[in-house]
């Protein structure tokens, strides 16, 4: 472990001496050296990803697809999505526009007294222990993740943004970072203020997110794979994302005999939650993705990046 700590700092640094550091000097923002340097980390961290997800992911979707490849056009799109987020341009455009808010927002909570709560520290001499510490945030990070991911299918005003990413008819290791940009800024706000209030380090910020990222690429993956019994019901795996995705079942539930906003299967890495509040589905089923008004009433919910977006904020609006 130490010798790939020792490796990812040596690329971060090479790059952002060779590359970043002249950039900043010549554009006369030498002052922006500590958050250029962080984000040349962020950079080979999705360099990393990409490689991980062509070497292995896609060799896997090519041997196993769980259906075939019909539109892919469709693909090329959220190819886009990806390479904006991997490349470290999302988070640029968040520098830009609303990190300063964030900062801000925070010092206000600092001044009326809310502490760091420093989970790590609650059980000396066990969670000091690295990998302990990373776990632990691990389990809170997700169960924070698991309610975001509720409330974006359970409020019409965040579903409104959120039904971009079930959407797509076609699937694959590409479409986790298809969605809205302002759904993902304020997914990313929440996830970042909570990782500040409950003591996350940078690097293991990274560290989360990376994972995080790499195994929602390998759930959304078309795969016909399983983690067999007990498997499923450690780690979310394709066939339970997948549910979540499928027509009329992982965006709807009944209600009174009405069916209303819902779903199923709202765990990001464990489907723990899931389990424990009653929204699991182990159906081993492979159906069709989408959205129900996509399919039987023939919603438009763009083709092109461009036409996502504005047919987001349009549903925002109330306008389609």
């Amino acid at each position: 472990m130490d010798w790939l700590i020792d490796l990812f700092d040596r690329c971060q640094l090479t790059l952002f001496e060779a590359v970043v550091q002249p950039i900043a000097f010549a554009a006369g923002q030498g002052h922006l050296l500590e958050k250029a340097y962080e984000g040349v980390g962020w950079l080979v961290v999705g360099l990393l990803q990409l490689l991980v997800m062509l070497v292995v992911i896609g060799p896997m979707q090519r041997r196993w697809p769980a259906e075939p490849m019909r539109d892919r056009q469709a693909v090329r799109v959220d190819v886009l999505y990806t390479l904006i987020h991997r490349l470290g341009l999302f988070k640029l455009g968040m520098f830009f526009t609303l990190d300063h808010a964030f900062e801000q927002g925070l010092g206000v909570l600092r001044a009326w007294g809310m502490p760091t709560l420093h989970l790590d520290g609650l059980w000396p001499g066990v969670t000091d222990l690295a990998l302990v510490s990373f776990v632990l945030y691990l389990v809170v990070f997700d169960f924070v993740h698991y309610w975001i991911h509720r409330a974006q299918h359970q409020s019409h005003t965040w579903w409104s943004l959120h039904s971009l990413h079930h959407a797509q008819r076609q699937m694959t290791l590409w479409s986790d970072n298809r969605n809205h940009l302002l759904d993902d800024m304020l997914t990313s706000l929440l996830l970042s203020a909570v990782a500040v209030l409950i003591g996350v380090g940078p690097g293991q910020f990274v560290a989360l997110v990376a994972l995080s990222q790499l195994s929602e690429n390998f759930q959304h993956a078309n795969v016909r794979i399983w983690f067999g019994r007990w498997g499923e019901r450690l780690w979310v795996s394709p066939r339970f994302h997948r549910r979540h995705h499928s027509i009329g079942i992982g965006h709807e539930s009944q209600s009174q005999g009405r069916t209303v906003l819902g779903g199923c299967n709202f765990g990001v890495l464990l489907p723990w939650w899931d389990m424990l509040f009653g929204t699991a589905d182990f159906q081993l089923r492979f159906d069709p993705t989408g959205v129900r008004d996509q399919v039987e009433q023939g919603r438009d919910y763009g083709a092109g990046f461009w036409a996502q977006q504005r047919q987001g904020l349009r549903r925002l609006l109330g306008r389609s």
